[in-house]
């Protein structure tokens, strides 16, 4: 027994030393490697890390809400195969939905135009559009944000948003919502994305030198706060709170520049109170047996969900991502010439503009966790917790050091606060802080027990398995009987087989279920349902 004990004891030393010297290895290799080279590496991870997703999007075809929004313009299409005519006849629906349904005016009139009402093979088209849309603003976004706010280098801004955006993609709350979903990702994400790039020019035009590029920026703002104000009410509302801020701080700091803030703020909010008191709106309330909150218990309760959220949207992952690039934030701020003088307040202005998120559901519906919403809030999340963390950093980094005699800025230990502490451990160990990260993550990714946890390992599961395939060809079948100018009553099998991003559930055996209704009329059918086999 002894000697078994020995032997295990020395394969566990063995294994302990090779995984400590790899850490040193990455260590090494990870601190000798500059900043651009490493941002270009960031980027080719999260690129390839979409490669997955953007594959399984191959055998995306229409579902939901698409068939009931794109039934009229389809119906035009086929009747004229006028492109002219079908957009007309989308707007001509949405002034329709405006005054007997909603007054999102600009969601409506999209998710009309969806592409499938044109050619029913080009649903690949929906995950590129989603993804470059949301990937790039986010991106535009962040990297300005970390620029021109917090004072950090163009090549870590880009590292860091390239990792942010890896690290989303793989936790995503709702990917058939957010993703794959026409109807649904154009109501929310593709608006959330019109925002951040709204909020980034508005942002630029704060920043620019030169009078004609400020113009410029303000212009664009003003278009896209339009845009904005007629999508869905989430967005909305945190448009609205966020100009707001944008207006104060302008008064406050620089008054040269108010009317540019000012200008997209008010075609924004003129947008939204177009939105908002919509005849539509009160019609379906009145149809609508989902009652709210009032207002002020839907603020308060926004503020709870929020911290709920905000656990529930930090897995191990999130964490060891943050982890692992604390140590790239703290040397990209500690070199910014930034005050970071007041983190407090930017640490709660995040905190309600991410709140204030819950609270159009919770007043409209009284709920919250709708799946394609939690996708645009857990963006908002993440965005926040990177850059409330690196002003914090920040902020820390920069605080007053004692001089000693001979005018350098060493702090002795005993007069170093916790968080000036944290910072000299992450300059010393910040680079096998990484390495041990960097590992933590690919095995994580690799090897988690449930394949689906990750959204690129299950869009790779999927298409290696065979679901996809097989998905995708019932769904061409089902396609071929709806579009059988012959088959009046259409009976179908159920999928035998469906991606798990794909989680849009399936017909009913009910032909008077409201997805099979929508079916139905948008192929002009006696009835559609499943039946076993």
């Amino acid at each position: 027994m002894g000697g078994t004990e020995k032997k295990e004891n020395n394969i566990y030393v063995r294994c302990t030393e090779s995984l400590r010297q790899l850490c040193r290895r990455i260590s090494l290799r990870v601190d000798a490697i500059p900043l651009k080279r490493l941002a270009v590496y960031a980027g080719i991870l999260f690129v390839v890390s979409l490669l997955p997703l953007l594959w399984l999007g191959r055998y995306n075809v229409m579902c939901v809400d698409d068939y009931d929004y794109g039934r009229r313009v389809h119906d035009v299409w086929m009747a004229t195969g006028s492109l002219g005519a079908s957009v007309r006849e989308a707007w001509q629906q949405n002034l329709t939905f405006y005054r007997e349904w909603q007054g999102t005016y600009i969601s409506c009139f999209l998710m009309a135009l969806c592409p499938m009402n044109f050619n029913y093979e080009i649903g690949y088209l929906v995950p590129v559009v989603m993804i470059v849309m949301l990937a790039s603003s986010v991106f535009v976004l962040g990297r300005h944000i970390l620029h021109r706010w917090l004072g950090v280098e163009h090549a870590g801004s880009c590292f860091v948003m390239f990792v942010l955006l890896f690290m989303f993609y793989q936790v995503l709350e709702a990917p058939f919502e957010g993703i794959y979903w026409y109807n649904g990702a154009t109501h929310y994400v593709l608006m959330q994305s019109v925002w951040f790039f709204a909020l980034t020019a508005v942002s630029m035009s704060l920043w620019s030198e030169k009078k004609a590029a400020a113009w410029g920026f303000c212009a664009i703002a003003v278009l896209l706060s339009v845009i904005v104000g007629g999508g869905n009410l989430v967005t909305g509302l945190q448009a609205e709170i966020v100009m707001a801020l944008l207006v104060l701080y302008t008064v406050v700091v620089n008054r040269k520049k108010l009317v540019m803030v000012c200008l997209p703020f008010v075609t924004g909010s003129v947008g939204f109170l177009v939105n908002i008191l919509a005849p539509g709106n009160a019609l379906r309330s009145e149809l609508d047996t989902d009652t709210g909150y009032s207002a002020v218990l839907s603020v308060l309760l926004s503020f709870y969900h929020a911290v709920v959220y905000m656990i529930r949207w930090t897995p191990a992952f999130v964490i060891v991502i943050w982890l692992l690039l604390l140590p790239v934030l703290w040397k990209l701020v500690k070199k910014s010439d930034r005050t970071f003088a007041h983190p407090v307040w930017v640490t709660l202005g995040a905190f309600c503009v991410l709140s204030a998120m819950f609270t159009p559901t919770l007043y409209a519906l009284g709920m919250v966790g709708l799946s394609r919403v939690d996708d645009i809030i857990q963006m908002v999340w993440y965005l926040c917790l990177i850059m409330v963390t690196a002003y914090w950093l920040g902020y820390f980094s920069h605080r007053e050091r004692l001089e000693d005699g001979s005018g350098s800025v060493a702090k002795s230990m005993e007069r170093m606060s916790a968080g000036e502490a944290f910072g000299c451990f992450l300059e010393k160990a910040g680079g096998r802080l990484t390495a041990v990260c960097v590992l933590f993550v690919f095995t994580m990714l690799i090897c988690t027990a449930d394949k689906n946890t990750y959204t690129s390992i299950s869009a790779l599961r999927s298409i290696a398995n065979g679901e996809a395939q097989t998905f995708y060809e019932e769904a061409m079948e089902r396609h071929r009987i709806y579009t059988d100018e012959t088959v009046l009553d259409v009976e179908l099998a159920p999928y035998s087989a469906t991606p798990a991003l794909f989680d849009c559930g399936d017909l009913s055996q009910d032909p008077g279920n409201w997805l099979n209704l929508a079916v139905t009329q948008y192929y002009h059918k006696n009835y559609v349902k499943v039946v076993n086999q």
